[in-house]
């Protein structure tokens, strides 16, 4: 019982980082947007969205984040007690690969947190990153969280049929970028 109380407390707080960091890039997208706009248009929104990217930051994603890898690390510890002896056995060979998908995860979080300074000190001034390479760094946390959900669910299976995952990985991430692209063509 206590693992399974871990276990979803675990998921809330990830469900909770990865809504934020969604949206987190979301405003620097909509930012960035704000270029073309005339004063005080633009540094009304750019006042208001930095504001907001502050606050998404300081008081979702960040405790969020923090509490999703305490949850995490105390499942991995409840569950494989021998985990911390580093004893390599076949149950967990699936975490060392879902750890490298979260190491991923944590430079792409760092990344964030580095836009968030930048919008923060620029002043109402434009954001150097080009709009285009902003929408698809919006896709990283996607692509991260597809990885990490189906190595977590299927465990030694993963290993087992990594070669169906990647396969299964790249058409999730076509069907994604054609989806993004026709809806964005619309616009």
């Amino acid at each position: 019982m206590t693992y399974l109380i871990i276990k979803a407390l675990h998921i809330i707080f990830m469900v909770s980082y990865f809504a934020g960091i969604f949206y987190l890039v979301r405003i620097f997208v909509y930012y960035k947007d704000t270029d073309d706009f005339e004063s005080p248009k633009k540094e009304v929104l750019r006042e208001q969205y930095v504001f907001m990217a502050r606050r998404l930051w300081n008081i979702i994603t960040v405790p969020a984040f923090v509490l999703m890898t305490v949850f995490g690390i105390w499942m991995l510890f409840y569950y494989y007690p021998e985990f911390p002896l580093l004893t390599i056995t076949n149950s967990l060979h699936w975490f060392y690969v879902k750890a490298i998908f979260l190491i991923g995860l944590f430079i792409y979080h760092y990344w964030c947190w580095k836009k968030v300074l930048e919008i923060k000190n620029l002043n109402g001034k434009e954001l150097p990153t080009a709009n285009l390479k902003l929408r698809q760094s919006n896709e990283i946390a996607t692509f991260l969280l597809f990885l990490v959900v189906f190595v977590a669910i299927l465990k030694s299976l993963a290993l087992e049929y990594w070669w169906q995952l990647i396969v299964g990985f790249f058409v999730i991430v076509f069907v994604i970028m054609m989806t993004v692209k026709i809806v964005n063509k619309k616009k």
